[in-house]
């Protein structure tokens, strides 16, 4: 499975064409991702009929901002469409914060979501994966190591091992020579964004980058 970085409709139908299964809708990449406005979703979810996971996150870091606001976003967002969703949070000890992320999961009446890479910059990515599989996600997102995958990998071993009602998702510095190692140790879903924008950040995505890849995984 290749889930794409989409930040406007231009990106999804692009990610469409190219072949990808999934995306990942966000705004603010100098800011990591962050949610998108209800607007955007719209135009994207009238652009293309790929599922559409909607990142649910208010500031950089891993700590909700303004929680109350983001269980509102999550509300408006599911009213104009959205019902699949990522997130993910950390409290001051760098350890799941199993009570911000509860209060967002009460807004999504059963939609199902990611939790992600807030994982990788927990105290122990390992532990933690327990904690999350326990909140309710079917996937989570990870690099193994808040380096990137390159760094992460001993860890990715360890929890595509662990896979059982969820699904690792491995992105963060992914890059196509990594692919082969990752499928044989068990990881079968895959999560691209700069990697399928040539120019960078500011240009769109390519069909033909994005085919590439889902050729690869």
């Amino acid at each position: 499975m290749l889930e794409v970085i989409a930040l406007d409709a231009a990106d999804a139908e692009a990610a469409q064409a190219g072949g990808a299964h999934r995306l990942e809708l966000t705004v603010d990449m100098a800011a990591d991702g962050l949610t998108p406005p209800v607007t955007v979703l719209r135009d994207v979810l009238a652009a293309t009929d790929l599922p559409v996971r909607v990142m649910l996150r208010d500031a950089p870091g891993f700590a909700p901002g303004d929680l109350d606001r983001l269980r509102k976003d999550a509300a408006a967002l599911r009213e104009a469409g959205a019902s699949e969703f990522v997130f993910g949070f950390l409290d001051a000890n760098a350890w799941v914060d199993e009570a911000a992320c509860a209060a967002l999961i009460g807004e999504l009446d059963g939609c199902a979501w990611t939790f992600h890479r807030a994982l990788d910059n927990s105290a122990d990515p390992e532990a933690a994966w327990t904690v999350v599989a326990g909140l309710g996600c079917d996937t989570v997102l990870a690099a193994g190591s808040a380096q990137g995958v390159a760094d992460g990998f001993g860890v990715l071993e360890r929890l595509a091992a662990r896979q059982e009602t969820v699904r690792l998702l491995v992105g963060g510095g992914l890059k196509a020579e990594h692919v082969p190692a990752l499928k044989a140790v068990g990881v079968t879903g895959f999560h691209v964004g700069g990697a399928v924008r040539p120019g960078g950040w500011g240009d769109p995505v390519s069909a033909d980058a994005v085919r590439t890849w889902a050729n690869l995984v």
